[in-house]
């Protein structure tokens, strides 16, 4: 019998999941990464975005209690990461990392301890060249069996790994260093490529780190926002269980945009399968943002156990349709208005994978709400200004979809 519903996209995926997964390929992932992490895309807190270099280990903890407070933690916001300026900046006798005593005296040991008693998991920044980006902490060149070592004596979790004032060699000489030397602290520990997108990471990243940098950083505005997805969108096919794209932190809540930009700024990263890391400061959070930040809905769209990056599919001016197959049959279809006046956009079913006979339940995201109409051959709504619609649609017809 012919299956009443063909999701092309599906059929790519696993076709691509079948052709990178040899036993050779599996075998050199291991040897170059077998950390089992990123499984999803990792979820938590950064420093950077809402405080800069002005961190101690008062917010850090206060961070860790306001993520399981608010109830983040238990959406998956698990990994509290200290970005820079962290350390002095020298090293001591042994040469070894020495965090501030200024602003961390109960050392990082102890901080560890604290977050993880709340059920969380510490991240901490490095560098692969001389010095980090503020050149306030030395960096990790030359050092990196030693500082892995360090890292994971202090029970780090997360390491997010920058590319200021380097040698001048190639990340791709300079990265793997520090996998291996991670590989050889004994401590599994989430690597996260910070490289800016300089050397098309995301075409190497996947046996050196679980996640990538695609683009320089992010800022709180809407054209810096949406063209850090536009970036990331170009290197969907690498993305994969175990290794991530990563368009920049969410700058959700830090008040350079309006909610509605806000919203799309969340969607875009979930059906991007971005890492969804906070960057505000999450102690003092409005309504607004607390619930863009919880939406499980659309953090489950990122979680999706398929792993499948979404694409744009297609353009018209200032609207676009972006869309990707989800787990059980499904797709992730996200109407986004870039412009400045409300338009009708339409998702075809031959941009999004499905059959034009298929009929489909659509799940509004955002609404929270099933749609009840069917939809067969095409789906349009009306957008407003810097506004997205986020949808599931999801086969209506589940019993011959069975049997196909």
């Amino acid at each position: 019998m012919e299956a009443s519903v063909f999701f092309t996209w599906l059929s790519i995926c696993l076709l691509l999941i079948t052709t990178t997964t040899s036993d050779d390929d599996l075998h050199h992932r291991r040897n170059l990464l077998g950390n089992g992490l990123g499984a999803t895309p990792p979820m938590g807190w950064n420093s950077w975005n809402g405080f800069g270099c002005m961190i101690d280990e008062n917010i850090i903890r206060e961070t860790a209690d306001a993520l399981v407070s608010s109830g983040l933690a238990k959406l998956g916001y698990e990994y509290v990461t200290i970005d820079d300026c962290w350390g002095e900046v020298d090293r001591d006798e042994q040469g070894a990392l020495v965090p501030n005593k200024a602003a961390f005296p109960s050392g990082m040991n102890a901080l560890a301890d604290y977050v993880h008693s709340k059920g969380l998991k510490l991240g901490i920044y490095a560098d692969a060249g001389y010095f980090t980006c503020s050149k306030k902490t030395p960096g990790s060149l030359g050092n990196e069996e030693l500082d892995a070592e360090t890292f994971a004596s202090w029970g780090i979790d997360y390491l997010k790994y920058d590319n200021c004032n380097n040698d001048g060699s190639k990340p791709t000489i300079r990265y793997p260093v520090m996998t291996r030397a991670l590989m050889n602290s004994g401590r599994p520990i989430f690597f996260a490529i910070c490289e800016w997108g300089d050397m098309h990471p995301a075409t190497w990243g996947y046996t050196v780190g679980n996640s990538w940098r695609t683009s320089c950083d992010i800022a709180d505005n809407w054209e810096r926002m949406v063209s850090r997805a536009d970036m990331n969108e170009y290197y969907a096919d690498y993305a994969r269980p175990g290794g991530w794209n990563d368009p920049d932190m969410l700058e959700i809540g830090n008040g350079g945009m309006n909610k509605d930009e806000y919203i799309v700024h969340m969607s875009l990263w979930a059906i991007s399968k971005a890492p969804l890391i906070i960057g505000c400061d999450v102690r003092n959070m409005s309504k607004d943002t607390l619930e863009i930040l919880t939406n499980e809905e659309v953090i489950a769209v990122d979680k999706d156990n398929l792993g499948v990056q979404a694409k744009k599919v297609r353009m018209d001016g200032d609207w676009e349709v972006w869309a990707g197959p989800l787990s059980h049959y499904r797709i992730a279809v996200l109407l986004l208005n870039r412009g400045g006046w409300t338009v009708n956009i339409t998702a075809y079913w031959d941009d999004i994978g499905i059959t034009s006979s298929t009929s489909v339940v659509a799940r509004d995201l955002w609404e929270h709400k099933t749609l009840t109409s069917k939809f067969r051959g095409s789906f349009t709504a009306a957008v407003d200004p810097h506004t997205c619609k986020f949808y599931i649609f999801t086969p209506a017809d589940k019993k011959s979809l069975q049997m196909s």
